[in-house]
């Protein structure tokens, strides 16, 4: 088991990270809350099927009264409607300001249940329960809280951090190949943006990985991904490199309806359409280039682009990422250091994203 501290004000956080914490949940919870009675789970069917009755045991054994509200899978449930919906049965269960909301899921639970958490009576208390590997690597950690609208991808959220995260990797056993992998382009992401050691790592292994290995990985990307949130909460400067392979990732994710590819592979197109733009701009030698796109291509087989680079190019307009009209990127200058730049040809954007297409019917 390894334990992480998240330092950020008013008040840090832990992550526990291990095989089996699970089972250690209520006894957690009660010591960062010694008088909270009530607790309100948020998941999907799923995870509650596979998963549920040990979380519950283990928060009714420390004497908590818990609820399960149930939303639907997906992120194209990921919206203003569903926040609505579980803060009305919330109410209707008599949840109060005392109340503690469990993110019990994946990203899309985390950030869900993370905004109703922010805005139910003003703020209440959060736990985040990551059961996918990319959740557990990225979205359970850092505060970040928000919904879809049409337009775009998590265009409204909050900031709202846990005040505990419980990492259990055994859940991760009953993971498809498909969601592992893609849990391991957003820990990829982590290597090429701060450590040749975790890069490598991944870079020699791909999706073959032990337990023990898988636990390393995530600690690794934990780590990281908790320094840069110490040192940058509300992404004003440093937190920004964490957007490696976001910036066309969300727009493919848009322009899909949400349906083509799980985040972490509109991600990893995203990275490679960055990497090609660090390439072109004479940021990044081509030899890290090829290392970092046959990294990714390593993991596995990625859904095919579709969309064509003026749509694509559109789309980043509206992104959050985009300001005073100019889209930024983070490109890598070498494993293991990127840079924002804002400086990129939107000519050279439409013809990346169009190679993207190129690439994936190869």
């Amino acid at each position: 088991m390894r334990k992480i501290t998240v330092h950020v004000a008013p008040q840090a956080y832990q992550v526990t990270i291990g095989a089996g914490v699970l089972n250690q949940s209520g006894d957690s919870l009660r010591a960062v809350f010694p008088e909270q009675t009530r607790v309100f789970v948020v998941t999907v069917p799923k995870v509650r099927r596979l998963w549920g009755n040990k979380l519950q045991a283990s928060l009714v054994a420390a004497r908590f009264k818990v609820d399960f509200l149930e939303m639907p899978d997906g992120e194209a449930h990921k919206k203003l409607a569903t926040v609505e919906n579980l803060a009305v049965r919330m109410s209707r269960l008599g949840a109060d300001r005392k109340s503690v909301v469990v993110a019990f899921g994946g990203g899309v639970v985390g950030d869900t249940a993370g905004l109703l958490a922010a805005l139910y009576m003003r703020g209440v208390d959060l736990l985040q329960v990551p059961t996918t590997l990319l959740a557990q690597v990225d979205a359970s950690v850092g505060g970040k809280t928000g919904v879809d609208l049409k337009t775009g991808k998590n265009l409204v959220g909050v900031f709202h951090q846990p005040r505990l995260v419980i990492t259990d990797t055994n859940v991760l056993s009953t993971l498809s190949a498909r969601e592992l992998r893609a849990g391991l382009y957003e820990s990829l992401k982590c290597g090429v943006i701060g450590s040749m050691k975790l890069f490598e790592e991944i870079e020699s292994k791909g999706a073959v990985l032990s337990p023990r290995e898988l636990e390393s990985i995530v600690s690794q990307s934990v780590q990281m991904k908790a320094k840069i949130v110490a040192a940058d909460e509300r992404e004003n400067g440093l937190r920004r490199v964490l957007n490696f392979g976001h910036t066309i990732g969300h727009a493919l994710e848009t322009e899909s309806n949400y349906r083509r590819f799980l985040h972490g592979e509109a991600v990893a197109w995203g990275m490679i359409a960055a990497t090609r733009l660090a390439t072109v701009t004479n940021r990044l030698d081509t030899f890290s280039a090829r290392r970092i796109i046959n990294a990714i291509l390593h993991i596995g087989t990625l859904p095919k682009v579709a969309a064509r680079g003026k749509t694509i190019l559109g789309l980043l307009q509206a992104d959050k990422k985009t300001r005073d009209g100019k889209i930024h990127f983070v490109l890598p200058t070498k494993i293991g250091k990127v840079e924002i730049a804002n400086d990129v040809p939107e000519t050279l954007i439409v013809a990346i994203v169009d190679e993207l297409r190129e690439i994936a019917s190869v």
